[in-house]
């Protein structure tokens, strides 16, 4: 990473210079090796110290910390603080935001599951007459007279296929749909 350390009406120490590295280390660290460069100006006024630190990151973000303190450190301090934070901020939509979508199994598993009486197991709060369920309706399917051997060749590989049918020799309507074991799966309403 770059770095561009300025020190207006104040000499940059070691100390100083050695201050700033490990906080822009630690900010590093946080955005995963992310930051591109980093720009801190340090200027010393009457009796107080300002700093000025600007981070590039990755993806063209842009994160920026101005404080003022009593010395070079503290203010140094006050604006890796801000900087840790819009650091924090951005990681969180890095990991958990837009990039990554869920999966069925995911929102399945996250679904509040319903007690016996109505009431929602996850939270508590939510009986049945006060929540509605909306039913959506997806397709429509044309229900073929067929057996369950024809069945089975229309379903394909895919996991995602299924076969609404009208079985030829029990005369009901069955579902055939692929397992995720690989198998085929068959429902049959009961007598």
């Amino acid at each position: 990473m770059r770095l561009e350390l300025t020190g207006r009406h104040i000499t940059i120490t070691p100390a100083l210079k050695k201050a700033v590295e490990q906080k822009l280390a630690h900010a590093g660290k946080m955005l995963h090796d992310g930051a591109v460069s980093a720009q801190v100006v340090i200027t010393a006024l009457k009796t107080r110290c300002n700093a000025e630190v600007t981070l590039h990151a990755r993806g063209g973000h842009f994160m920026h910390g101005e404080a003022t303190g009593p010395d070079a450190q503290t203010a140094i301090a006050a604006a890796f603080d801000k900087i840790d934070r819009q650091a924090q901020k951005l990681k969180s939509k890095w990991t958990e935001g837009k990039r990554q979508g869920i999966s069925a199994a995911k929102a399945a598993a996250a679904a509040p599951r319903r007690e016996k009486g109505g009431r929602l197991a996850a939270d508590g709060q939510l009986d049945g007459a006060e929540r509605q369920i909306r039913i959506v309706r997806a397709r429509r399917y044309q229900v073929k007279p067929m057996s369950v051997d024809e069945a089975a060749l229309e379903v394909g590989d895919d996991q995602s296929n299924f076969v609404v049918f009208r079985n030829s020799d029990t005369d009901t309507v069955n579902v055939l749909f692929r397992r995720p074991d690989g198998n085929l799966g068959l429902i049959e309403p009961e007598a």
